[in-house]
């Protein structure tokens, strides 16, 4: 079964709910099966890493944690404002996003 996510990989967006509200980032991964993102520099976890061969360090390393992509919004690029995102046709036929508020094309 597929499920769709109102975001892609390298868009900008804004966190709307948990303890990283308010924090914008670029979309590095998305995980459309789970309905998750993954957000540069949002959700930062502390990791345990063992060395895996002689000679490698272990340690406690931060990185960026999955997060519901319901708890994103993206960010227009015209207006700088979290908004929704609307689908049109364009005179090629071609779906494309637009924003909500100011009706400009995103991709």
């Amino acid at each position: 079964m597929s499920k769709k996510v109102h975001v892609k990989t390298g868009d900008t967006v804004i966190v709307i709910n948990g303890k990283d509200r308010g924090k914008t980032g670029k979309v590095m991964a998305v995980s459309p099966s789970e309905g998750k993102v993954i957000v540069e520099g949002v959700n930062i976890v502390s990791k345990h890493v063992k060395p895996r061969k002689m000679g490698e360090a272990g340690g406690i390393i931060k990185a960026e944690s999955a997060l519901y992509a319901d708890k994103v919004q993206l960010v227009c690029p015209k207006c700088k404002k979290a908004v929704r995102v609307g689908h049109v046709i364009n005179e090629k036929g071609n779906k494309v996003r637009v924003c909500k508020k100011c009706n400009a094309h995103i991709d």
